[in-house]
């Protein structure tokens, strides 16, 4: 025991004489390409009509949800309007790893939209042709939704991260280590070394019950300005300067416990993360809408990048614990200002008006998620930017809705297929990131008031490794992800 602990005494002192090293790291690896998938990729949302078509509006508009999609349907409006859209959503994670599983719920409250259009009539006489209107529109879309909650538990019998740690530190001197992982595990005794600085782990066989907790809250939300115009009743442009605002919160425990109590001197231990990103961003919009006959409708829009400027707040912590009774705990935080930049996107889209009676649309959108990249002044990205290019590839989303009615009322549904951004050499059978979302919803409206209510299932799957070694598998999670979005929209025309 007095050898344990004159062990932890040599180890602090090194700590504290490499403070200069562990406050200098360099933390751009730990943007990945999952971050750059996260922020890049937008849900169905905005308004209860908008979302009970899928988003399919692109060659509608008149919603003020294509506002952020294509701000050419500002043209269609013939007044001015306000709309607000409370939302409730809820997801669900089924999570299987080790021939367990378990389901993890959350909810959360949020507002869609909140917005305003004002439309300044040119001309009364609608036989002559020229411009008809100018359009304004101001206010807030939600565009992504990052709440969920997931846990997985199993027991491994062969490998233990505390062989991935020691895996990563061979060669390194422990003052040197990564301070947000292999420090921690070398200053908790997870992993070893000798005076050759070779490293060996706490829990080599494997062995042990090992158990994940995760839970993540945030969104994006963009606040827009549009600009759009009606020619001849016939030719719809529009312009969307969009400023978008991201936060996203993660914290993640991950434990391993000695339950059959074969291994020589751990217990147990914990090792947490937190992470907090939050920032800011601009992009530009442009869009068209032509009626080509009164029957059909076509759109086409373009959205640059999102120029992202990032700060995240991140710590880590592991808290040892002996069969002694003696514990072990090591923390360290930092703090990492960086630039995002996301895909360039292009839409087409086709309607068919059915009159007052009904009709069909249909979008399909176009983004390339390899073109992604990050960026800082104090750090390179070229590994995490390389790695981006070789696993993304271009992916497609079809959207489709229809919408009838009956007097006053209105009935709608709608799909969404997203292909996967995947590259096939990073593809794992069964889980390749595609989603699908089915839609409905109704409303009510009249000439002055309306009501919308809309509902959006949405389905997706992934897989992951909690580590990896080079030396043996690590299995793997499989996640099936499921969410519920309950939005009702109410309006007012002037």
């Amino acid at each position: 025991m007095r050898a344990f602990f004159r062990k932890i005494i040599m180890k602090k002192i090194q700590a504290l004489l490499s403070l200069s090293i562990l406050l200098g790291f360099n933390y751009a690896s730990a943007q990945t390409d999952i971050d750059a998938f996260r922020y890049s990729r937008l849900s169905v949302g905005g308004t209860a009509r908008s979302a009970a078509l899928s988003g399919a509006f692109g060659a509608l508009g008149g919603d003020f949800s294509t506002l952020a999609t294509n701000p050419a349907g500002i043209g269609i409006y013939r007044g001015s309007e306000f709309s607000l859209t409370p939302s409730i959503y809820v997801s669900n994670t089924d999570s299987k790893f080790l021939n367990s599983a378990q389901e993890e719920s959350k909810f959360n409250f949020n507002f869609g939209n909140i917005g305003f259009i004002y439309t300044k009539k040119l001309t009364n006489d609608q036989s002559i042709p020229g411009w008809k209107s100018w359009n304004f529109g101001f206010g807030y879309n939600r565009t992504s939704n990052f709440h969920s909650r997931s846990s997985f538990e199993g027991f491994n019998e062969n490998n233990s991260i505390t062989d991935y740690f020691a895996q990563n530190a061979q060669g390194i001197p422990g003052t040197e280590l990564d301070p947000f992982y292999e420090y921690l595990a070398w200053d908790t005794y997870l992993i070893n070394d000798d005076s050759l600085n070779n490293y060996t782990a706490a829990a080599p066989n494997g062995n042990v019950l090992q158990r994940r907790n995760a839970e993540s809250r945030g969104a994006i939300g963009e606040v827009d300005f549009t600009w759009g115009g009606n020619y001849s009743n016939r030719l719809y442009i529009g312009g969307t300067l969009g400023f978008s605002s991201l936060r996203y919160i993660e914290e993640t425990t991950f434990e391993e416990t000695d339950r059959d109590q074969l291994i020589d001197s751990l217990s147990s231990f914990e090792f947490r993360q937190n992470l907090t990103t939050r920032g800011v961003g601009f992009n530009f919009k442009f869009g068209l809408i032509y009626r080509v006959n009164e029957w059909v409708r076509v759109g086409g829009s373009v959205h640059t990048p999102t120029w992202y400027s990032l700060n995240d707040n991140f710590s880590s912590e592991i808290k040892s614990r002996f069969d002694s009774g003696a514990t072990r705990q090591s923390e360290n935080l930092g703090e990492f200002d960086y630039e995002l930049t996301t895909p360039f996107k292009a839409t087409g889209s086709i309607a068919f008006v059915f009159g007052k009676h009904g009709l069909l649309s249909a979008d399909y959108e176009f983004s390339d998620l390899s073109g992604s990249r990050f960026d800082s002044p104090d750090a390179s990205f070229n590994e995490s930017n390389s790695l981006i290019r070789k696993k993304y590839r271009e992916s497609g989303m079809l959207r489709v809705g229809t919408e009838w009615r009956f007097a006053n009322l209105s009935l709608r549904g709608g799909t969404a297929f997203t292909s996967s951004p995947i590259a096939p050499a990073y593809k794992v059978s069964g889980y390749d990131f595609s989603e699908v979302n089915y839609s409905a919803g109704i409303g009510i409206r009249d000439n002055h008031t309306f009501l919308d209510f809309g509902y959006v299932y949405h389905r997706s799957k992934e897989y992951f490794q909690p580590y990896s070694l080079a030396s043996e598998e690590v299995p793997g999670v499989t996640n099936t992800i499921t969410s519920h979005n309950f939005m009702v929209t109410f309006g007012v025309k002037f």
